[in-house]
This record gives C-alpha cells, structure tokens and sequence, in this order.
C-alpha cells in the first residue's frame, strides 16, 4: 500500500513538473517546435513514461493552457480584493503584460491547429464575458464608468476586439504591450466618467 502511494505522489509531481516544463517551452518557442520528445529528454524521463502521463501534444498543452487560465482567475480573484477599481485595472493590465512579453507570437498562431483547446478558450471566453460586465457594474456604482451604456453589449464589443487581434495576428505586427494599451486604456476611455477618465490618465502611465 505504501508502495502504491509513494508511486502516486511521484507521478503526481512528475505531472507538474512536466506542466511547468512544456508551458515554458511552449511559450518561448511556439507549441509546433516543441517535441513531446524533447520534454522528456530536458527531463530526463523516458518517452514511455511522458506518454504514460500525456498520451498525446494536445492533451498536454491542454492541460497546460488550463493550467494556465485556473492561475490568471485565482489571480484575477485576488486582485478584486482592492478597495477603489481602476488601481484593480492597472494591476491586471500589468500583469498581462508581463506575461504576454515573454510568449513567443508563434505560441498563438500555433494554437489554431489544437481544436480541443480552442473549445475550451471559448467556453472560457463566456466566464470572462459575465466577469467583464460584473468589472462594468462595479465601475458604474463606484462612479468611474457612465450608467447610461449596456455593459452586455460593451463587454461582447470587446471580446470582439481580442478576437480581432487574433484574427488578424495584430501580436505579430505590434508588441503586447501595444495591443493591451490600446484595448485597456484607449477604447475603455469612452466608457469613462469624468472621474473615471481623470484616474484612468494617472494610472496608464
């Protein structure tokens, strides 16, 4: 018995650290130049054991881009904890940033060819709709964005943006940090109260 649970909680590591692993190759690389292969070799686990653990590449960037997303809402969950809105804005603006600046844009063309990741994404993309409108309504109570606008419609205009940019691999013509800027801070402006544009211009610099 002692045996079985030493084997469980080995293979239970070795699952994170083979997640961390790929999800940084991933990143840096693109998904196409990275080989299951090579996950195994920097690891130094046999293939039968990687494929024991991920039979297949897309079960694992599954896995990873998952990963990936469970950590953004928990931090997402931790940064709704401040007090005033826009400064929960900037932060999360920033951390977008951060971690977008070190994905290669090759990561997101690469991504289109995994159709069971993309489902996920867009199952997800339904969550971040109603947490968009839930960011609007709290910006609207606080006195930062106007109450005359349907947020349902603003926040499906918005998705529509970062499909665009997808669409169009505007992340291979213009930095992260461009593309984040022009979404947070310009087309949100229009949203804005005078108050609300007021601290939006102390924050985005």
């Amino acid at each position: 018995m002692q045996e079985k649970k030493t084997i469980t909680a080995y293979k239970k590591g070795l699952h994170e650290v083979i997640l961390k692993t790929a999800m940084k190759a991933f990143a840096e690389k693109g998904i196409r130049a990275v080989k299951m292969d090579d996950i195994a070799e920097s690891l130094n686990i046999s293939k039968r054991t990687m494929y024991e653990l991920y039979a297949t590449k897309e079960e694992l960037l599954y896995e990873c881009v998952k990963t990936f997303h469970e950590r953004q809402k928990a931090k997402i969950a931790e940064l709704k904890k401040d007090k005033d809105l826009m400064d929960t804005l900037v932060k999360y603006y920033r951390i977008r940033v951060e971690e977008s600046n070190k994905t290669n844009p090759l990561f997101y063309d690469d991504l289109v060819k995994y159709p069971r990741v993309l489902r996920y994404l867009n199952r997800e993309r339904m969550d971040t709709r109603e947490n968009m409108i839930k960011f609007f309504e709290r910006g609207v109570s606080e006195g930062y964005f106007r109450d005359d606008i349907n947020y349902e419609l603003a926040a499906r205009l918005f998705e529509g943006l970062g499909s665009y940019v997808m669409e169009q691999r505007l992340y291979s013509q213009y930095s992260i940090e461009e593309l984040f800027r022009g979404i947070s801070f310009v087309s949100l402006r229009g949203l804005c109260t005078e108050k609300g544009q007021k601290k939006l211009e102390q924050l985005k610099d």
